[in-house]
């Protein structure tokens, strides 16, 4: 029998699979990175910390110079909206990976492959209305860009 934690964990990895595969058809070199490349022993230690490492990107990709970090987001089948929820953990660490790693992009790839960064997700959130829970914040569909416009920009040149 499968957990809830299972269940989630399958759909984000055919989740991760599928962004990684878009990425390289649009000529992007792709690496998965953070917490689903580490042991199982270091996975449990994360799990019980509120470490930002928890909430490192899944991807790093490459073209012509240019470098990404990308947390490929999805949700279950059950929870289809206009919005999509960030925990306020989420977005602490992907601002915080953002700002030490500046310039290098965080992006947040969602399930429609729609994309949105950190800072998009705190403007976007700023004076909203917080889940009941007051963990999640709910960022409407319609601010998100497609995945096309981010990612299959010309690249820049090198100098």
């Amino acid at each position: 029998m499968t957990t809830r934690w299972q269940d989630r964990k399958h759909v984000g990895d055919m989740h991760e699979r599928r962004v990684m595969l878009a990425l390289q058809n649009l000529g992007w070199t792709v690496q998965r990175c953070g917490q689903g490349t580490y042991a199982p022993a270091i996975r449990e230690a994360l799990a019980r910390t509120d470490s930002a490492l928890r909430y490192f990107p899944d991807l790093i990709a490459a073209r012509g110079g240019r470098l990404v970090t990308i947390d490929a987001k999805d949700r279950m089948p059950s929870t289809h909206t206009d919005r999509y929820a960030i925990s306020n953990a989420t977005l602490k660490a992907g601002l915080l990976f953002t700002a030490a790693h500046a310039p290098t992009p965080l992006y947040y790839v969602f399930g429609d492959l729609k994309v949105l960064t950190p800072s998009e997700v705190q403007h976007y959130t700023a004076h909203a209305r917080q889940h009941a829970s007051g963990a999640w914040l709910m960022v409407s569909t319609r601010q998100a860009h497609t995945f096309d416009d981010v990612f299959n920009a010309p690249t820049a040149r090198a100098a």
